[in-house]
């Protein structure tokens, strides 16, 4: 009985040595880009276009180069899609309604709050770290998952954010599919998904070129996520960033964990995948919807520095439930 003890003891150590080791890198990596900008190493110049060339080129690079590789393929049931727009969803409606009775947070506003502490940091953080807890095992969930989560969420909070615009319903719809095909991530995951639906695959210059985009990706992501925060204020409102936080580091993924592993049934991978996106922090665009209707900038600001500060022990928590680390 002893022994047994002992054994499962040892296990649950190396379990969190292995997701330290996971983590560790990758959080590493955003505290240097932190401190660099901090120290005036990395100027706001700098951390801007860093920011720009991951959104519109790293990024979509390492989406087409995922999803045009030899033998990515899968299936997606939809318990997948529930499972984590579910957990997704009540994260929404609790951070909507819990910003309704603060004072001062007008009808966009508790919206707005909703949307921080349901929309993950896919590109910055969730991309590098799942496919290193998942590997090619994870990546198909993974990068499906980012091509319905993207227009889904931002589709979602513009359309409930306008809907007591003056505009016509066909008028938002049309202004929505503008950003959508403005958008790198958006337009890659389309162009990915064609090329492997005709199956065609780079070769040659163009596939050398994609694969030296996408090789720059997780560092430089990470390193532009770490300057970027500079600029976010966490004593602007740390009890209610610490909320939103909480929702999006804790309810999110503990409600997609729940669905995914309890109550649908899917495979482990695919599951796991949900569950560590939905665990990521809050995303840097739901900072950019705030600005665009000029409504809780500061709080959200604040939602996004402490929700990634958060990150790497809620991060290590997970991997070690998922029996990841």
């Amino acid at each position: 009985m002893r022994r047994q003890s002992s054994l499962s003891s040892l296990r649950q150590i190396a379990g969190s040595v292995n997701a330290l080791t996971i983590i560790a890198p990758i959080f590493g990596i955003v505290l240097i880009g932190w401190g660099a900008a901090l120290t005036g190493l990395i100027s706001d110049k700098v951390s801007d276009g860093l920011s720009e060339y991951v959104f519109a080129v790293a990024v979509p690079a390492l989406i087409v180069a995922t999803l045009t590789r030899p033998g990515m393929s899968g299936e997606i049931a939809w318990s997948y899609w529930v499972s984590y727009f579910g957990g997704a969803a009540l994260s929404w409606l609790t951070g909507t309604l819990i910003a309704k009775r603060r004072a001062g947070v007008e009808r966009r506003g508790a919206i707005l709050h909703g949307f921080a502490a349901s929309q993950s940091n896919t590109v910055f953080v969730g991309v590098p770290m799942i496919l290193q807890a998942y590997g090619e095992e994870g990546a198909f969930p993974l990068f499906m998952l980012l091509a319905v989560h993207l227009p889904l969420m931002m589709g979602s909070a513009t359309f409930l954010i306008e809907s007591d615009s003056d505009k016509p319903i066909l008028a938002r719809l049309r202004g929505l599919a503008l950003v959508l095909l403005k958008n790198p991530i958006f337009v890659a995951l389309i162009v990915g998904m064609v090329l492997k639906g005709t199956g065609i695959t780079p070769s040659g210059i163009p596939k050398a070129l994609i694969d030296s985009f996408a090789g720059t990706a997780s560092t430089c992501a990470l390193v532009a996520l770490g300057a970027g925060l500079k600029r976010y204020k966490v004593l602007f409102d740390l009890k209610g960033a610490l909320v939103i936080a909480l929702l999006k580091n804790i309810l999110h993924p503990l409600a997609v964990w729940l669905l995914a592993f309890h109550v649908f049934s899917m495979p482990p991978a695919y599951a796991g995948v949900a569950t560590l996106f939905a665990a990521m922090p809050v995303g840097i665009n739901a900072y950019l919807m705030a600005a665009r209707y000029k409504t809780e900038m500061g709080m959200i600001a604040a939602s996004v520095l402490v929700s990634t500060l958060m990150a790497p022990l809620s991060a290590l928590f997970w991997l070690t439930l998922l029996g990841k680390a």
